[in-house]
């Protein structure tokens, strides 16, 4: 009786191994989205989510509604990984109204909820806080933002916190739109808190080569992704995102990939999207 069950266990081995093969997931699979869907995030297969700083970490939030959020986050049945808009609108991080002391400061607040929330990852976006005004010095921006890149890096580092610094289409800002300016920041910041987001999403819109993303591998730690009409989520209009998760896996991305769309859509939805995400991804690294 013994041998039949080993030798049964033997036989099924292979198939097992294959089943594993089959739904290995080669890249860690994430969604920016509100906390209300963690339940429907989970079930499509999310393994990650995303929030804004303004809604779970701010500094401007109260202790209590912190302590709130800290309660709901501990309940997530999904890993909170990331916050966005690190900075809010009305604080100028680039161009000839910077406060450092106040972005300084705000920056302590902020790394150290944030270290709390055990939120690893903050995507510096934030189009409005880093508007140029019209005819201002690109150059003498550039340089004043890594001054002060440098100095917020430094802060992150206390708190074990990594910052993402993301581009963004001209239609959202005027200041760093290219995957490739955002690594020419990244690398004169130079500091290991100070890395690079490559959002799919806003390359796309700007015709930025996948190219881009090979050349900066050694500082992504951060992707994010949407289709490009709408910004809708990957499977609904169909969007072939195939060069640039090639261009990820050549570069030897060992991140995840972040949905960041509108939050308008249905559990089908959300699970479809996860499905053909995934699927674009095997087909390019199964190759």
């Amino acid at each position: 009786m013994r041998l039949k069950v080993v030798i049964i266990v033997f036989l099924l081995l292979p198939l097992v191994f294959s089943f594993q093969s089959e739904n290995k997931s080669f890249i860690t699979l994430g969604i920016v989205a509100p906390l209300e869907k963690d339940s429907l995030i989970n079930a499509s297969g999310f393994k990650l989510m995303g929030e804004s700083v303004s809604k779970m970490i701010s500094p401007s939030l109260s202790d209590e509604k912190f302590r709130q959020n800290l309660e709901l986050i501990k309940k997530l049945k999904t890993k909170l990984y990331m916050c966005n808009v690190m900075f809010p609108g009305d604080m100028k991080i680039a161009g000839p109204d910077v406060n450092e002391t106040t972005v300084l400061a705000y920056a302590d607040r902020l790394f150290a909820r944030a270290q709390q929330a055990k939120i690893k990852v903050l995507v510096l976006g934030s189009g409005t806080a880093r508007q140029l005004p019209d005819h201002y010095d690109v150059k003498k921006a550039t340089v004043d933002f890594i001054t002060l890149s440098k100095k917020i890096a430094v802060i992150a580092s206390k708190y074990q916190v990594k910052i993402a610094l993301e581009n963004l289409q001209s239609k959202e800002t005027n200041f760093i739109n290219t995957v490739k300016s955002a690594a020419e920041i990244v690398r004169l910041v130079n500091h290991p808190n100070f890395k690079l987001n490559a959002d799919i999403f806003h390359m796309r819109r700007a015709h930025e080569p996948p190219q881009n993303i090979i050349e900066a591998k050694d500082l992504l730690i951060h992707c994010e992704i949407a289709e490009d009409a709408e910004r809708t989520l990957p499977g609904i209009k169909g969007d072939d995102f195939t060069p640039y998760i090639e261009a990820l896996k050549i570069a030897k991305y060992k991140g995840p990939i972040f949905v960041e769309a509108g939050s308008n859509y249905s559990d089908a939805q959300m699970a479809l999207c996860f499905k053909y995400l995934n699927k674009q991804i095997e087909n390019v690294y199964k190759n």
